[in-house]
């Protein structure tokens, strides 16, 4: 409804690549706040290994948007785990950032991001895929644990329903400690 709207995105190249995972977050609150991420969010163990390989391609596309620079809290994710350096995060009310910033940022994202698949050679080793799959389920369990929408979720439609629908759907490969046999 006019109260909130959210779009939330998540591309995950297949195990045969060993690539960082899109993440895409705009949420609107009253058509008058907004927040917004964009993000090559880092599957390897060491950010110095996702800072050298990618975070150089995204920095160029920061650069250019001067709203999108910000850093997001503690609240909820550290930042040091599973974002990257070069992250597009804003707090705003200007609805013109969208069209005149966020949009043309989040094309060259997943230009960017579409141009690292078709570049990099899949690997065929089962190691391999399994590590990423292995990186893939520590993602969603970090994300899952921890995604502030797990409270405008619960209150909406309760607790219960709202971690089966963290865990099932949107974090699928997540560890549910909370879930009953």
């Amino acid at each position: 409804g006019d109260k909130t709207q959210v779009f939330n995105c998540l591309w995950y190249p297949h195990p045969k690549y060993n690539l960082p995972v899109l993440g895409v977050d705009l949420l609107a609150f009253n058509q008058k706040k907004y927040l917004t991420i964009v993000d090559f969010q880092p599957i390897n163990d060491k950010e110095e290994d996702h800072m050298c390989t990618y975070e150089h391609l995204l920095k160029p596309i920061r650069d250019d948007y001067q709203n999108l620079k910000g850093r997001m809290s503690n609240k909820f994710y550290d930042e040091n785990f599973f974002f990257s350096d070069q992250m597009v995060f804003s707090r705003f009310e200007d609805q013109s950032i969208i069209y005149d910033e966020l949009y043309p940022a989040f094309q060259r994202y997943l230009t960017t991001h579409v141009d690292l698949i078709k570049r990099n050679k899949p690997s065929e080793s089962l190691g391999d895929m399994r590590f990423v799959l292995e990186r893939h389920a520590a993602y969603d369990t970090y994300s899952a644990e921890r995604d502030p929408a797990l409270g405008l979720l619960s209150a909406m439609f309760g607790r219960d329903w709202s971690e089966g629908f963290m865990h099932d759907f949107l974090f699928d490969m997540s560890d549910n400690e909370n879930e009953v046999c």
